[in-house]
């Protein structure tokens, strides 16, 4: 056991239904005045835009909106909204949709406040200072981003993904309200849903996890797999959404505390340069990822079976450990996702090249519970096909 680790986040969490609501509450306390509205595209033709706008005109607080964010943004996004906070005088950025938004509005907080260009901050600990305050408010159950020090975009001139990673991407507040994931249709709640599983699979099992993140990841593997059957399919439970939502929740906490693992890293190509949807990516490459790990971590792979709901008890150890695999794979299949890399159109003798891009995104390979290759990579790829 780990004696020494630290554990970090949002620096506020506020969570139940709601609590979307108290919006203008939290953008008080943030001494606020004027914010930036950072909203997914697809939200805003859903009457969102609306919606938001209702709460900032009844109490006659001024506001920017930005709304041009799309699924899996290009970097040239964040830099065309911190142009807008800039112009708008805004003093706050306020993100709200799925991990894409809440990505490009940390990433407008902090290119905004120090005035730098998106592609300088990109890599590790490269932002130079604080954003500007920022509220992240999900509507999926799925990438954490809320909790995270992360922001992810597409280089298209590159075909490839990158990311910012700095403790100054924290969000100030997470606000989550389970009523905001209710509508999501069955297919984007089984993907998300999946990569929520994936950040708790990843970060349970990741070698930098501490007694304190491990805790968080198991329930979160719990709560997603007793809930996200129901989200997909009986999406107006809001019992399930918001036990889901806190699933997501605190797989996003794992995710910021011990980081993910090869999953992402084998992920990361397809969705740069075959632009496969980030949430559909882990999923399609979780449980070939989990086959090859569980050498590494049997033990963990058997306390993650029973989180799932599976019998372990008066099974050897290995055979235990398959369950956990064998769990992924039923819920998959229950939420209706058939998709792989065959489907996606992936070409075969696209694994090498995806290896060696995949083998760039070196910190979740570092966290590995077992070291993989380039070769090892296009085996996986295989298996995924």
């Amino acid at each position: 056991m780990k004696k020494f680790f630290t554990f970090a986040g949002a620096k506020k969490i506020v969570f139940g239904q709601g609590s979307f609501e108290t919006l203008l509450e939290q953008l008080r306390e943030l001494n606020a005045s004027k914010p930036l509205v950072v909203l997914d595209q697809s939200l805003a033709k859903m009457g969102f835009r609306e919606k938001v706008a209702a709460i900032f005109e009844k109490a006659k607080c001024r506001f920017e909106l930005f709304e041009k964010v799309s699924p899996e943004p290009r970097i040239e996004l964040a830099d065309e909204g911190a142009k807008v906070a800039l112009k708008g005088k805004c003093d706050a950025v306020v993100g709200i949709g799925g991990g894409s938004a809440m990505d490009a509005a940390k990433a407008i907080a902090v290119i905004a406040a120090n005035k730098g260009k998106a592609v300088d901050y990109l890599g590790l600990n490269n932002i130079p200072g604080p954003g500007l305050p920022k509220i992240m408010i999900p509507t999926t159950a799925g990438t954490g981003s809320e909790v995270t020090f992360t922001s992810v975009f597409i280089r298209q001139e590159l075909k490839k993904k990158e990311g910012m990673n700095s403790p100054y991407l924290y969000p100030d507040i997470a606000l989550l309200d389970p009523l905001l994931t209710v509508t999501l249709p069955p297919f984007p709640t089984a993907t998300t849903g999946i990569d929520a599983l994936c950040h708790a699979i990843e970060s349970y099992t990741s070698i930098n996890a501490s007694p304190m993140s491990e805790l968080i990841s198991l329930e979160a593997i719990r709560l997603i797999a007793e809930n996200l059957r129901t989200c997909v399919h009986d999406g107006s439970n809001i019992a399930a959404r918001e036990q889901m939502l806190l699933g997501s929740l605190y797989a996003g906490l794992g995710l910021a505390n011990a980081g993910v693992t090869a999953v992402h890293s084998l992920s990361y190509p397809l969705g740069g340069k075959y632009g496969v949807p980030h949430g559909l990516a882990n999923t399609v490459m979780l449980p070939a990822v989990m086959a090859f790990n569980l050498p590494g971590t049997l033990e963990k792979f058997a306390i993650m079976a029973e989180a799932m709901g599976e019998v372990t008890d008066g099974l050897p150890l290995r055979e235990a450990a398959y369950l956990a695999i064998d769990a992924v794979e039923a819920l998959i299949e229950d939420c209706d996702i058939q998709e792989t890399l065959e489907t996606l159109k992936i070409p075969e003798e696209a694994f090498p090249e995806l290896a060696k891009v995949a083998m760039t995104v070196a910190r979740p390979l570092e966290n590995n519970p077992r070291r993989v290759t380039a070769e090892d990579a296009i085996v996986i790829y295989s298996e995924a096909y």
